[in-house]
């Protein structure tokens, strides 16, 4: 039965022996729409796309694309469908033009169609230039490049992505989330599910949010609803000493502060409120009890509001 919404995760459920990966999971994604699944490392996002697109079993629970159970019509479903889901593999001695020529002729496309569709997509990844170099002499970043164009090929209504800039240098990510946006703002119609552990990297992208964490949904909404729900703000404080727990329970005691954690050499703390609040805080913190470098505002209210949830879904 055709359904509303292109992909469907139903009482979604994943154990792996006494670790729940997956804990009931309900989300329903809009067509057309760009949406970031979003949580830490371990949140159950990766599993979640992994089960979606076929390559591990749930323990219990439904995964559907276009109204077609996943696990039972497995083929039907993922028609219509491109994925980069774990570390993209390739025949090394292929070069991107033999690779597209290789999945063109598994989608039976013309010979003609293959052609075009490679010279455009390439184009679109930024590596035409590229196009007759064995993948074997790939940077991870351009292999990257060459996994999003596959995805791309045969013109497909549904694109999955499992954290695509993961593992990539400072250039790299920026290069990918430059041509995430133009598959974005060129391909109308289509329906994205990306999966990462990145505030920014979600605000730039995306226009609705899902957020997880222990493999269950905090909130799914537009990224203006989410942002909008409360007038938060990321504080970050850098200690003159290494941060330590001590120097966390003394910020999170302090007015309007809802979390506060440790971030390598910052600690994040999560306001509530706006500029007087933020105000406040700057006199507080000169009486806190230890030496701070610096304080400044993160404008990513995204990640403030993510943290916020965090803490009330432990």
């Amino acid at each position: 039965m055709p359904s509303d919404y292109p992909i469907e995760f139903v009482d979604l459920r994943k154990e792996y022996g006494a670790f729940t990966a997956v804990n009931g999971l309900n989300l329903k994604i809009e067509k057309n729409s760009f949406t970031g699944l979003l949580g830490p490392n371990g949140a159950g996002k990766s599993t979640s796309l992994k089960i979606l697109t076929n390559l591990i079993s749930a323990t219990s629970g439904d995964v559907l694309i276009n109204g077609i159970n996943v696990p039972e019509k497995p083929k039907e479903a993922l028609q219509g469908v491109g994925t980069v889901v774990e570390t993209p593999e390739f025949y090394l001695y292929l070069t991107p033009r033999e690779t597209f020529r290789y999945m063109g002729n598994i989608f039976g496309m013309s010979k003609e169609r293959i052609a075009t569709e490679t010279d455009e997509i390439l184009q679109k990844v930024k590596m035409t230039e590229w196009a007759d170099k064995r993948l074997g002499t790939f940077s991870k970043g351009m292999r990257q490049r060459i996994s999003l164009g596959l995805s791309l090929m045969n013109s497909p209504e549904v694109i999955i992505l499992d954290e695509p800039t993961s593992g990539l240098d400072p250039r790299g990510m920026s290069e990918m989330r430059e041509i995430l946006k133009n598959v974005r703002d060129e391909n109308h119609g289509l329906t994205v599910l990306m999966s990462s552990h990145m505030m920014h990297e979600v605000t730039d992208l995306c226009d609705r949010i899902a957020m997880i964490n222990h493999g269950t949904l905090l909130v799914h909404d537009t990224l203006e609803n989410v942002l909008g729900s409360r007038n938060s703000r990321l504080m970050k404080v850098r200690p003159l000493e290494p941060a330590n727990e001590e120097m966390v329970a003394k910020l999170a005691a302090l007015d309007n502060i809802t979390n506060a954690v440790i971030d390598g050499e910052t600690i994040n703390l999560s306001l509530d409120g706006g500029d007087e609040e933020e105000a406040r805080l700057f006199e507080q913190i000169a009486n806190v009890g230890f030496r701070i470098r610096s304080v400044s505002a993160d404008e990513n209210a995204l990640e403030a509001k993510y943290l916020d949830l965090i803490k009330e879904s432990r």
